[in-house]
């Protein structure tokens, strides 16, 4: 009888054991907050095989619990931030995201950050928490071409390769990145190339930064530049207004005008070719700068750099150049660099620092 009870009480403290290693191992994973701001990834239609649909519509809570894999990578809580399309993405929101993040690692709440976001305007918000987030822990934005309740929706896996990344010890120090279809690309350099295919993000400079794939997510390089000093925006309740003007042939100089009479602080123009303009415009542009405003040329071309004394007498004109920032992107940096100063020399180092 005692050989019995002995046996017994033995197999028990084994399941003892076991299942507190299991606890242990449990609660060493990474911890990862995932905030969500809705999105086609958050999104419900009608009809399974239809593209009609609209945005953020299902609640964090069930965006988490429809991937319950992501439990074998870290452990998973979730935060409601907004719930919109990202075309109705806005600054206040931006504000929130990076001062909800940087509370996050303050206080140690998480190893790393997941953020669902509609694609839009995603390389956006990406590129401002690049700028703004001040700790070196994973900060992973990620998002769908389909629906929720689409036939063969990608929302599942991209939230899973997310959480992949974020709770991985390789992404500490590579910066925000975006992790969509398998792959992991720099805030600075992504941008959205496709209305509606599922490969839509690219890096038309660089490429991807890694991949994911396999349950692992592999690294091959890391931007340069990003910038150890981040821009503290603890505080700021909006940001300096910049205008994005759009080139094209016969431009008519209206918008530049209208832009300058309005007060604007910078004017970004998205120039053609290597961010030229034409006479009208660029007397426009010229007459804005000479009223304080800081013009900004950058490229509607999609890759490639804009190039300072090249075909523009910068200097002259009193303008700065976006070096291979987007247009969208070169005006972010320049909504930010105008919280801290408006001398141009400055604000052009930081486009090519930045």
């Amino acid at each position: 009888m005692k050989k019995v009870l002995t046996l017994v009480v033995g197999i028990l403290l084994t399941f003892q054991v076991q299942a507190q290693s299991k606890n242990v191992e449990k609660n060493t994973q990474p911890r990862v907050i995932i905030l969500a701001t809705g999105g086609t990834i958050a999104g419900a239609g009608e009809s399974s095989t239809k593209a009609a649909y609209t945005a953020g519509q299902i609640g964090v809570e069930n965006l988490v619990n429809a991937v319950p894999q992501m439990k074998n990578f870290a452990q998973v809580k979730g935060e409601q931030i907004a719930q919109i399309g990202s075309q109705d993405m806005n600054i206040e929101t931006w504000l929130k995201l990076s001062n909800r993040i940087n509370e996050i690692f303050e206080k140690n709440e998480a190893d790393g950050v997941v953020i669902t976001h509609g694609t839009d305007t995603q390389e956006e918000t990406a590129y401002f928490l690049e700028l703004t987030v001040k700790s070196d822990k994973p900060v992973v934005l990620v998002g769908a071409m389909r629906p929720a309740t689409a036939m063969s929706q990608d929302g599942n896996r991209n939230l899973l390769d997310a959480v992949m990344v974020a709770s991985s010890p390789n992404s500490k120090g590579v910066g925000v990145v975006t992790a969509m279809n398998e792959a992991v690309f720099a805030a600075r350099d992504v941008t959205k190339t496709v209305t509606t295919n599922m490969a839509t993000f690219q890096s038309r400079n660089f490429g991807p930064i890694g991949l994911i794939y396999d349950g692992k997510v592999s690294y091959y390089y890391k931007t340069l530049r990003s910038p150890e000093q981040k821009f503290d925006i603890k505080g700021l309740k909006t940001l300096p207004e910049v205008e994005v003007v759009y080139g094209y042939a016969d431009a008519n100089p209206r918008a530049v005008k209208a832009a300058t009479k309005d007060g604007v602080a910078g004017i970004v123009y998205a120039g053609m070719g290597n961010g030229n303009f034409n006479a009208p415009v660029g007397e426009a542009l010229e007459a804005a700068s000479k009223q304080g405003i800081i013009v900004c040329r950058a490229a509607r071309a999609g890759a490639g750099r804009v190039t300072l004394f090249n075909e523009v007498d910068d200097q002259a004109l009193g303008f700065i150049v976006s070096d291979d920032l987007s247009p969208q992107k070169a005006r972010i940096l320049l909504m930010l660099a105008l919280t801290q100063t408006k001398d141009r020399q400055a604000i052009q180092d930081m486009f090519f620092k930045y």
